[in-house]
């Protein structure tokens, strides 16, 4: 790898800049290591084949301890390994971009997988990994991190993609998806998988253990929280472990559906009716909270907000999109778990790049 280190490396009030230019090289890993909140990542024009760089609006201490910054071009996209708060907008806005981008690839390249509510979560895990959560891809035991469980296992390759582009594991191994021997199993195995905190398949069972993890890390300090597909809020197991967690007051958990209104075989509402789905979570003693799902600052603001809810449980219907940026699979259920041929994945990367044009404005 040849390249030039570093253009400028400088220091002035609360700003500093760090540009790299390279020659030939694919891949640039670039660490800062500080001790503020990096909040804004935008283009700089004078960088030669590295398209950013990064700018720390916070106090600038010298301990260099509390934050470690990777950014690398990774096939044109960026990876980001933080514990801290992505708080700029735009960039979430294009990481969620990238994480449907890696859904389609994976998907596509084990010729199967569930495209659809997968992609459709893209900005609701972009959130939680980037600015949500409390976590350390370098530590995924860390005792004090959160613990998110995905009830609905079947959209495992976005928490995979999130994973990935958060550090706990080689982007590259994404492709690995549902290979015979793979991590990355079609349905999340905590076995295999530092970082998942359950293994799931069955739908109907996440929030009942996360009500058991709720319950024991009441007073711990960390927040549980819970991935639900909306048909499986079609089971009755659900509703048996919403009963428990009004009953213990876990004000440490926070659900959230993916409400869609799809799930395998067509429309929730022609299945088994699920509405009014937030008046039955108030009926059984739950604070419930509305946001579309495509909002990266609703998402934030929503999240936080049920963060404050310490009296009770909290859950969060989130109004998705089915196959979101991919112009046909939006609300076809028949790309619930349908993987795309070579040539709709095409289509859908071509899709999604007009989409990250037009974030990057």
């Amino acid at each position: 790898m040849s390249f030039m280190r570093a253009l400028s490396s400088s220091v002035r009030n609360d700003l500093w800049v760090l540009n790299v230019i390279h020659a030939d090289a694919p891949i640039i890993p670039l660490t800062i290591r500080t001790a503020g909140t990096i909040n804004l990542l935008e283009r700089d024009e004078n960088i030669v084949g590295f398209p950013y760089s990064l700018q720390n609006k916070g106090t600038l201490r010298q301990e260099f301890l509390s934050l470690v910054w990777t950014l690398e071009n990774c096939g044109g996209y960026n990876s980001l390994q933080a514990m801290e708060k992505v708080a700029d907008i735009k960039l979430l806005r294009l990481m969620a971009n990238t994480l449907r981008q890696d859904v389609i690839r994976m998907v596509a390249e084990a010729r199967s997988g569930h495209p659809g509510g997968a992609i459709g979560l893209a900005e609701i895990f972009t959130v939680l990994y980037f600015n949500i959560l409390k976590h350390d891809p370098k530590n995924p035991e860390w005792e004090e991190r959160d613990r998110l469980v995905l009830s609905n296992g079947h959209v495992c390759a976005v928490r995979y993609a999130a994973m990935a582009r958060s550090g706990y594991f080689p982007v590259e191994e994404l492709m690995t998806f549902r290979r015979l021997g793979s991590r990355l199993q079609g349905h999340p195995a905590a076995l295999f998988l530092p970082g998942l905190e359950t293994t799931s398949g069955s739908l109907g069972h996440g929030l009942a253990q996360a009500v058991g993890i709720a319950l024991a890390s009441m007073g711990k300090g960390y927040r549980v929280y819970c991935s639900l597909s909306d048909g499986e809020c079609q089971e009755g197991s659900t509703w048996e472990a919403a009963m428990h967690a009004s009953h213990y007051k876990l004000g440490n958990l926070t659900a959230f559906v993916d409400r869609n209104f799809i799930q395998l075989d067509g429309p929730t509402e022609e299945i088994m009716s699920l509405e009014p789905l937030g008046e039955k979570f108030k009926a059984f003693g739950w604070e419930v909270l509305y946001e579309d799902g495509h909002d990266v600052e609703g998402i934030i603001r929503t999240f936080n907000r049920a963060k404050s809810m310490t009296g009770r449980p909290s859950v969060i219907l989130f109004r998705t999109t089915l196959g979101k940026g991919v112009s046909f699979m939006e609300n076809k259920h028949e790309w619930h778990g349908k993987p795309p041929s070579s040539e709709e994945a095409k289509k859908a990367l071509q899709d999604l790049e007009e989409e990250r044009r037009k974030i990057e404005g």
